[in-house]
């Protein structure tokens, strides 16, 4: 039996020699391809792959120079700042993935989830700009401030969601600074037949010697 296993080992280490056998190796065959992407380093923090190239995995573009020089901390980093991908500089003088947060930063309205850069962190609970927050049975919302209760209009306030506008009345207009209202020349846009005189907030129509004016108040007869 040990002579039959030789011979049959030695008869399939020729055929894999010999031409027609079915270990036959061809010089010009390619390597199989590999579904691998390959990624080589052409620049600082700069990879290229088979899609082209762009910035090594846990770098980003920096917005002052356009080079991937912005490190990606994805878990966030708190108080600390990133100093490289997935290390946090923390103010205690620790590095690590993330920075512990100090407590009592969000205030008394909780915290909401602001994220940047690849990274999140929990900033105080703020309003937008005309609103404020106010605790209701619901819990804690933003409400519109109602700014026409000391608003300096000369003429209408009108309240509107995170601001006012101010409005004046017939024959009156807006002046540029949005507050104070001036007379409307109504003359301007001749109205009446003969003579027009322009008065605050209106007009009075007048005719020529000879003439009467008309029911209407704008015709002369």
């Amino acid at each position: 039996p040990v002579m039959l296993v030789e011979l049959f080992f030695q008869v399939a280490c020729v055929s894999l020699l010999l031409p027609g056998g079915q270990g036959r190796v061809y010089p010009g065959r390619k390597k199989p391809t590999s579904f691998a992407v390959e990624r080589r380093r052409v620049g600082p923090h700069v990879c290229f792959s088979g899609f082209g190239s762009g910035c090594c995995p846990g770098w980003m573009l920096s917005p002052g120079s356009g080079q991937c020089t912005l490190p990606l901390c994805p878990f966030g980093c708190g108080s600390g700042f990133c100093i490289a991908p997935n290390l946090c500089s923390c103010p205690d003088g620790e590095q690590g993935i993330t920075c512990p947060e100090p407590p009592g930063t969000c205030g008394e309205y909780g915290c909401d989830l602001s994220c940047n850069h690849g990274g999140c962190q929990e900033v105080a609970r703020v309003c937008p700009l005309g609103f404020s927050m106010v605790e209701t049975a619901n819990g804690v919302r933003c409400t519109d401030i109602d700014e026409c209760l000391s608003a300096a209009c000369e003429g209408l306030c009108v309240n509107t969601e995170g601001g006012f506008v101010c409005e004046c009345g017939p024959g009156m207009q807006l002046s540029a600074d949005r507050h104070s209202c001036q007379d409307t020349d109504e003359c301007l846009a001749t109205p009446c037949q003969h003579r027009c005189k322009n008065s605050v907030g209106s007009y009075r129509c007048s005719c020529r010697s000879g003439y009467h004016l008309h029911g209407n108040r704008h015709s002369c007869l």
